[in-house]
């Protein structure tokens, strides 16, 4: 029975919503099918401008091509069949077809030029404005590196916005990059500081244009500001939905600012950047920067070992190497097809960039205990309710309805409060700090411990690994000092482990997970707490149930620390077992999540077979409680698990299963 177009439209707005990945794109090309073949067909362009979608941000977007090629012939059969909505996404997935094509250097500058040309015919049929054939024609003879690049940057920046411009963010971006190839770094930097300033995000900003500020700012000598934006773009990746230039424009920042520790963790965060792009264009912007740190890396790391799956390279010297070699050919198929030398030139300035190097002080803690207050010179903190900044504190301390105090009111919550209400990170961490010190000196460790705990969380938060673990190690200390409630200790010796897990020092990690587990499993008094006249039954319960879920998480994170020591068979028996208690204790969502530990350490074991199941159970888990961000990234794994064994028929029903 064919649907209604509510029906329909719902369906495709669910997969609109997905996180980008190959179960997406599988649901998509389903739903694009199914539409195709039975209607309704008011809703065939919805479809199908969902599956380009789809392909455009992964590695498959190539595969976008033609279903634009469908959208396109729709839009010249029927017309009248496109809302207002979808003529605005046939025209805008224009660009990226566009933009997608001049990232292959397989496809004839004839065809390119043909492309664009039909784009503003088309435009101009439409009746749209002119801004975005500007930017995709200024964008097409800079790539080329042709003459009447300049004329066109002018013209694009200076032709009127409309609705099918580039976004606030993305354009400031844009605009300098090519100001800085120019040479123009001053003005690039200018431009994209405003852009961040302003707080325009989309996608992949600010993640995308801070990776770029920070270079320009190394360039222009200024190491403060490139610290500040650096923490600041490092706590912005993780959300950005490509984050694969980004990322490898830390790698040579890092590099080049000297931290080559903190450049290989990266490194090593994100290896499927180095083999896995959705263009040859972005592969090559993306090995370039690698290149540029391990350049730099391999003067005094050249020895160090490096472990990147797919990168045949044992060390620094031979991962800069064989960065190099997959550089080489790229950038002379691009030049062949322009019949220009631009990209050996943009190659021969990005060696140069090697030798342009400024030492930035990147410790956020290192940076707050110099910027720490004395007592008495704190500022008075203003009565003002800190009701919900829970969630934003990072070792978990409850501030729901504490206020802030007044004149004369106790130092230790006067820094506390300023900490909580401080909006920059130093600062942040300074008054931590501040309060930690002063609650050591009033012997109230414990308050002491909390407190430093949140300024190494702070730190851990904007790459400071470095900082934050031995901050946390005092933090743990001064707890036990304090006699603090071991269930209250772990979520900090949760957060520590974390990080140190990070600076490879797992074993340390485990070890204090170890400890505090048997704190939390034994009591002072051998029993759990129980009815007192001081404790109510309810109250009893209550405690008793924190303990339980406490010790959960604990085994949650024991589980994941064995797995990243490369005990995965291991690891992924005690994420099970976990999981099943956490699923029996009403916590589905951390249920869901030790399944997908316990499938992804199986596969990493080489067991795909035996990761189906809890895949399957994470899956289901995450359904459940409605987390769909989690739930796509989990068919993901799930649908190529299944692909990979040959399961394809189960892999269609995975991704079919995460549309209505």
């Amino acid at each position: 029975m064919t649907r209604t177009l509510d029906e329909a439209n719902r369906a495709v707005s669910t997969i609109m919503s997905m996180p980008y990945g190959v179960a997406r794109s599988a649901a998509a090309e389903q739903e694009a099918a199914r539409i195709t073949a039975e209607g309704p067909d008011e809703a065939r362009a919805y479809a199908l401008f969902a599956l380009v979608d789809s392909y455009t941000s992964t590695p498959e977007a190539e595969k976008a091509f033609l279903p634009f090629t469908q959208l396109l012939r729709w839009w010249d059969e029927h017309p009248e069949l496109f809302d207002g909505s979808d003529t605005h996404s046939l025209f805008w997935s224009f660009k990226w077809m566009v933009g997608l094509l001049a990232r292959f250097p397989s496809v004839p500058t004839a065809q390119l030029d043909a492309t664009l040309d039909d784009m503003e015919r088309r435009y101009a049929l439409a009746g749209n404005g002119t801004s975005a054939v500007a930017g995709e024609r200024f964008a097409w003879l800079r790539a080329q590196g042709a003459p009447g690049t300049e004329e066109a940057y002018r013209t694009w920046i200076t032709t009127p916005r409309d609705s099918f411009s580039d976004c606030a963010a993305c354009m400031p971006a844009g605009q300098a990059e090519y100001l800085a190839e120019t040479g123009r770094v001053r003005e690039a930097a200018d431009v994209v500081a405003a852009a961040v300033a302003s707080g325009a995000t989309c996608g992949d900003e600010p993640a995308g244009m801070e990776s770029l500020l920070e270079l320009l700012l190394l360039d222009l000598g200024d190491a403060a500001g490139a610290a500040a934006v650096h923490r600041s773009a490092i706590s912005h990746l993780d959300a950005a939905v490509s984050k694969e230039i980004a990322a490898a424009r830390h790698v040579e920042f890092l590099a080049r600012a000297g931290h080559p520790e903190r450049a290989l963790r990266l490194l090593h965060a994100y290896p499927e950047h180095l083999t896995v792009s959705d263009s040859p264009g972005e592969r090559l912007a993306v090995l370039t920067h690698v290149a540029v740190g391990t350049g730099v890396l391999r003067e005094t790391h050249a020895d160090t070992p490096v472990e990147l799956p797919g990168v045949p390279a044992r060390t620094v010297a031979e991962l800069d190497a064989w960065a190099r070699a997959e550089i080489a050919p790229i950038a002379r198929a691009f030049d062949a097809r322009h019949g220009t030398d631009r990209h050996a030139r943009l190659l021969d300035a990005a060696w140069a960039r090697q030798a342009r190097r400024l030492p930035v002080e990147l410790g956020v803690l290192a940076a707050a205990e110099r910027a720490a207050t004395a007592p008495d010179t704190l500022p008075e903190a203003t009565p003002t309710s800190l009701a919900g900044a829970d969630a934003g504190s990072p070792a978990g301390v409850d501030l729901a309805g504490v206020t802030a105090p007044g004149p004369g009111a106790d130092p230790v919550a006067a820094a506390l409060a300023r900490a909580e209400l401080e909006p920059d990170p130093v600062e942040a961490s300074a008054a931590y700090l501040t309060a930690a010190r002063l609650a050591e000196e009033a012997g109230r460790l414990e308050d002491a411990g909390f407190a430093l705990a949140e300024a190494a969380q702070v730190a851990a938060t904007l790459g400071d690994d470095e900082g934050a673990v031995p901050a946390f190690v005092q933090a743990v200390g001064l707890l036990r000092a304090a006699s603090t409630d071991p269930a209250h200790v772990g979520p900090v010796v949760r957060a520590a482990a974390a990080a140190q897990a990070r600076v490879g020092d797992v074993d340390a990690a485990l070890a204090a997970v170890e400890r505090v587990l048997g704190d939390v499993a034994r009591p002072a008094d051998g029993a759990p707490a129980a009815p007192t006249p001081e404790l109510s039954e309810e109250l009893a319960a209550r405690r008793a149930a924190f303990v339980a879920a406490e010790e959960l998480q604990l085994r949650d994170v024991r589980a994941r620390l064995l797995a990243t020591a490369g005990q995965h068979a291991e690891g992924a028996r005690q994420a099970e077992a976990v999981a099943e208690e956490l699923g029996r204790a009403g916590l589905p969502f951390d249920a869901a999540h030790a399944f997908w530990l316990a499938g992804s350490a199986l596969r990493a074991a080489g067991d795909d077979a035996a990761a189906v199941d809890p895949l399957r159970a994470a899956l289901e888990g995450l359904a459940a409680v409605g987390a769909r961000a989690d739930l796509t990234t989990v068919a993901d794994e799930l649908v190529g698990t299944l692909r990979g064994l040959g399961r394809a028929e189960e892999a269609d029903a995975v991704a079919a299963s995460l549309v209505p």
